[in-house]
């Protein structure tokens, strides 16, 4: 499992209910349902990832996340997770306000666009740069934002949604080990996990 799963799932408690919003193939889920006895669902768009994570067994419903969450009655879930899918989201304040309502918790992971190789591909080629996180050129991506960790601190004191832990990792994409940057996260972090909370 992603390394950045690895450090979201040792943040769900126990027994937890749990919604993951672009679960894809549904690893996060099957790991918590196996190893932390949740009750998990999942919302994914693409048609062959909600497939594959049916045919696992994993609890999974196809559709777009921005409106199967409205279905959902207040505080459902204990967790409510957004990971690595926040830079391709056309209204980030309305869903992770809605997470919020949903969830007790959300968590939000996203690839930094802060790290110190773009910043040095920006100084160098005056590119859009391209990376591992976001491996694509300017006119064939699907991300539609870039975001960097002061950018999602200052979103969430604008919306006044609680920051109960913040962790900035850095690991390559898809790579199963990585590392907590702990000195200065704002150049080192290729990922960043925000754990929230609307109170």
């Amino acid at each position: 499992m992603r390394f950045d799963l690895q450090i979201i799932g040792n943040l769900i408690g126990e027994g937890s209910r749990v919604l993951d919003l672009g679960c894809g193939r549904g690893d996060l889920l099957e790991f918590l349902q196996s190893e932390k006895n949740v009750t998990g669902y999942g919302i994914e768009i693409n048609e062959e990832k909600v497939i594959d994570a049916i045919s696992r067994g994993l609890s999974i419903l196809r559709g777009d996340i921005n409106k199967e969450t409205r279905d959902y009655a207040d505080k459902s879930f204990d967790y409510v997770i957004l990971s690595q899918t926040l830079q391709q989201v056309y209204q980030p304040e309305v869903l992770i306000k809605e997470m919020l309502r949903i969830g007790k918790r959300g968590i939000v992971s996203f690839p930094c666009f802060n790290h110190y190789g773009i910043k040095l591909q920006l100084l160098l080629t005056s590119k859009a740069p391209v990376t591992e996180e976001l491996p694509f050129e300017w006119y064939n991506t699907p991300n539609i934002r870039v975001i960097t960790l002061r950018d999602f601190r200052i979103f969430c004191a604008k919306y006044r949604i609680k920051i109960i832990k913040e962790l900035a990792i850095s690991s390559h994409y898809k790579e199963t080990t990585g590392k907590i940057v702990g000195f200065i996260p704002d150049w080192f972090a290729r990922y960043g996990i925000f754990f929230l909370s609307s109170s």
